[in-house]
């Protein structure tokens, strides 16, 4: 969606060394937004990102919300599977919404190949799911999060953050971390949860919608460690949310 930061570019990079053109999609999407989000104020710096993809991508497409959704537009498409939970339960406009713009822009693209990133990763899983659902030829890459020096996953919504909201956030990953270990130490995951939310609140922030341990490659519930999983965390610091991952 623009604001591009050094994660973004990692994607680009990814994708320029195997692939002959690399085309960047930005477009600040208005259907994965709802009525009380940040959609009005959500970071739009076209002009720079095109700065920064120079030499790295071939291509931008940035179409215009009339282009994308036309007068009389009227179709939007649901994704279950990994789409259900966590996420959707805090925004339940959202999978739908990205779903319908992502499958237009894959579409418009037709790419061979198109690389997401893991920090959003139950938005990764969903548009795997998507890509394989509607038959798409294009194989859909997962891209490494990139973070700022304490860990911090980089994201355009960082900027909202206040000075004394930063330091904050910055312990986001480091009790994440603690939770994994926990989890790979055999501490009940139920207990594991409730601890890192705890961690979460004690260490400034306002509110937590979730701390999850699930399976890696679909997200269903799991009651313990018997296979790769994934601990997901959604959480406000100031009027900020913040999400992350780690594999577990």
């Amino acid at each position: 969606m623009g604001a591009l930061h050094a994660g973004h570019l990692s994607l680009v990079r990814e994708t320029k060394a195997r692939c002959g053109s690399t085309v960047v999609s930005i477009f600040v999407n208005p259907t994965q937004f709802g009525p009380n989000e940040d959609f009005a104020r959500y970071p739009r710096t076209f002009e720079s990102d095109c700065a920064k993809l120079a030499g790295l991508a071939d291509a931008v497409f940035a179409p215009s919300v009339a282009e994308m959704y036309p007068q009389g537009f009227a179709s939007r498409i649901e994704v279950g599977g990994p789409a259900l939970g966590l996420e959707a339960d805090f925004r339940p406009h959202f999978f739908s919404g990205v779903a319908t713009v992502v499958a237009k822009l894959l579409i418009a693209v037709v790419p061979d190949e198109a690389t997401f990133g893991e920090k959003d990763y139950q938005q990764l899983l969903v548009i795997r799911r998507l890509a394989a659902d509607l038959g798409l030829p294009i194989e859909i890459r997962a891209g490494a999060t990139m973070r700022e020096e304490d860990g911090l996953a980089m994201s355009s919504r960082n900027a909202y953050l206040s000075p004394g909201e930063r330091e904050v956030a910055g312990r986001l990953n480091k009790i994440l971390w603690m939770g994994a270990k926990s989890a790979r130490d055999k501490v009940p995951l139920p207990q594991v949860e409730t601890e890192t939310v705890a961690r979460l609140l004690g260490a400034g922030f306002s509110l937590v919608d979730y701390v999850a341990i699930r399976d890696a490659d679909t997200l269903a519930a799991i009651e313990e460690l018997e296979r790769p999983a994934r601990i997901l965390v959604a959480a406000k610091v100031g009027g900020t949310r913040l999400i992350d991952n780690l594999p577990v």
